[in-house]
């Protein structure tokens, strides 16, 4: 991880107009790029490996051109950092983004239903732009937007692995059930890592959408994982009514989330602990809806 005073040093090589702005950490990092505060009003994000790194221009190229259309913020990119001795890869400055990431508080139930309405209303309004032409699903953005079959060959080992403590049987309905449909509109803008580590609450409401790293344009169902991820009860009514899908969408949703699930499941070596307890509920979640 990049300290502090390497940031800095960066800042002052290849920015000096910055120079004097301090540097400081936020209160959690993510995992595909380490952030920090530059100053008051801007932010160093560094990405964590190459193939984030490789996402830095299309953010850069997409996110102003995407903002005119949504009435919710988004990262608004200013410059970008090239890669050197210090540091592999390029980096990337942008405007700092009030709030606090939603995996940092505890919404109360009438929040979160309003969180859901905002979510429902940004997706509503990414599908809709039509004008901006954007990158298909690819190894790039892990296949997101693309059809939830080609997890397929991983879906099924994973079943196979977890045979002990899930029903596999009802799980293998669920998903070839989903393999079977397909989006059959035309291909919609999908943010690509919809999750509660990139949505910013400020006074108890959304305030803004990050990380568009896995940006692309394909099947929607990717992006509505949230409603058995995080929401329950009317929140996520809220969500699934007000995003106005077809069946097979929320089926293939499901299936997206299941696979997930299980995917992070097949990662841990203790299923006893809270993360295995997080990811089963998640799975009864989509298998009992």
């Amino acid at each position: 991880m990049p300290t502090p005073e390497l940031v800095q040093k960066l800042i002052s090589e290849q920015f000096p107009q910055y120079a004097h702005l301090p540097i400081s950490e936020v209160e959690r990092q993510g995992h595909d790029n380490y952030t920090y505060r530059l100053g008051e009003e801007m932010l160093v994000r560094l990405p964590s490996a190459v193939c984030y790194a490789e996402k830095i221009a299309i953010e850069y190229d997409l996110l102003p051109k995407l903002a005119k259309h949504l009435s919710f913020k988004i990262p608004s990119p200013l410059k970008i950092g090239a890669p050197s001795s210090d540091f592999p890869y390029a980096f990337s400055l942008y405007k700092w983004l009030t709030g606090k990431s939603l995996n940092l508080l505890a919404l109360n139930e009438s929040e979160n239903e309003q969180l859901a309405s905002d979510l429902a209303q940004f997706l509503k309004e990414l599908q809709a732009i039509t004008d901006v032409s954007g990158p298909l699903p690819g190894q790039h953005n892990f296949w997101r937007g693309d059809h939830i079959s080609v997890y397929d060959k991983d879906f099924r080992a994973q079943i196979a692995k977890l045979a002990d403590i899930i029903d596999g049987d009802k799980a293998m309905d669920l998903w070839e059930r989903a393999c079977a449909t397909k989006w059959e509109k035309a291909p919609v803008w999908i943010h690509g890592d919809f999750a509660i580590g990139n949505f910013l609450i400020e006074k108890g409401k959304l305030s803004a959408v990050i990380d568009f790293g896995g940006v692309a344009i394909g099947d929607p169902a990717c992006d509505l994982v949230i409603a058995w991820t995080y929401f329950s009860g009317k929140a996520r009514s809220i969500f699934i009514n007000e995003n106005e899908q077809d069946p097979d969408t929320w089926l293939r949703a499901r299936a997206w989330a299941l696979w997930k699930a299980t995917f992070e499941l097949c990662e841990l070596n203790d299923h006893q602990g809270r993360g295995a307890a997080l990811q089963m509920t998640i799975i009864d979640n989509v298998m009992n809806a």
